[in-house]
């Protein structure tokens, strides 16, 4: 599969962030990269959605943390892989808990539940649930917004991590703790549309247990060369399914010992 001569194999990962860049710029849907130039090697998208992030960065932006994407079993059988993937989170993306989600700068937002890690020092591999903890200052309620810029919300798994993992804002919640007072494993979330429950789960909805995502995300940065910092916002994927937000409609996350997050499009 070509474009103006480029393929997947010789499609640079600038160009590939180029083109992504201007569709979040102008909120326009742009073709899959996979249905264009064919699919690209997974470590190739990773050095696009790198390109995609640092334009953020030269803009004025700052990281601030990273997310996780396809940390349920289900949610990896229907993309046809077996590990998660990862985003990076900068802070223009952090929203103020209350706000309205603006249609302005979204071009199909999506909210589902997450369980965010507040991470008080330096995180390096191996790491594991155990040290995952232990280096977590508080733990959010969380809501994250995804965007992505592919037509239709479709997209492989290099297309989606070129994307910066659907990447669009998040919500942290009005409450935080720390790790030791909360089970993650059997910390529940009640998601409410309109006021009606949809669909309710557990923090062992991600990867048997949140903190063994923040663990994975860590140990393949260090592939990376790359370290989880002191201060760093992890976002631990999605304890519930996607539900898209409307004009008028409020999409509400309850979160046992975590406080409830409303989400509502303006």
């Amino acid at each position: 599969m070509t474009s103006g001569g480029l393929t997947a194999a010789t499609i640079s990962p600038a160009q590939i962030a180029d083109i992504l860049i201007a569709g979040e710029r102008e909120r326009k849907e742009v073709p899959q990269i996979s249905e264009t130039f064919g699919d690209v090697d997974v470590a190739k998208a990773y050095q696009a959605q790198q390109v995609f992030v640092q334009s953020k960065l030269d803009a004025g932006d700052r990281l601030v943390g990273y997310k996780l994407g396809l940390t349920s079993r289900n949610k990896q059988r229907a993309m046809g892989v077996d590990s998660p993937l990862y985003g990076r989170v900068t802070s223009s993306m952090l929203s103020t808990y209350g706000d309205p989600i603006p249609f302005d700068r979204f071009i199909h937002p999506r909210v589902e539940s997450e369980i965010a890690f507040l991470i008080a020092k330096d995180l390096e591999a191996p790491a594991t649930v155990t040290s995952v903890l232990a280096a977590t200052e508080l733990i959010y309620g969380a809501v994250d917004v995804l965007d992505s810029r592919y037509e239709g919300f479709k997209f492989t798994l290099s297309d989606v991590v070129a994307d910066n993992a659907s990447a669009g804002a998040f919500y942290l919640g009005p409450i935080a703790r720390p790790p030791a007072e909360l089970d993650l494993h059997t910390l529940g979330c009640v998601v409410r549309v309109d006021g009606e429950v949809v669909m309710t789960a557990a923090g062992a909805a991600v990867m048997g247990h949140p903190a063994a995502s923040v663990a994975w995300l860590v140990n393949q940065l260090a592939e990376q060369g790359e370290t989880v910092k002191a201060g760093s916002l992890i976002f631990s994927g999605g304890v519930t399914a996607p539900v898209p937000v409307v004009a008028g409609g409020s999409v509400t996350f309850e979160f046992d010992g975590l406080g409830v997050i409303e989400c509502y499009g303006a």
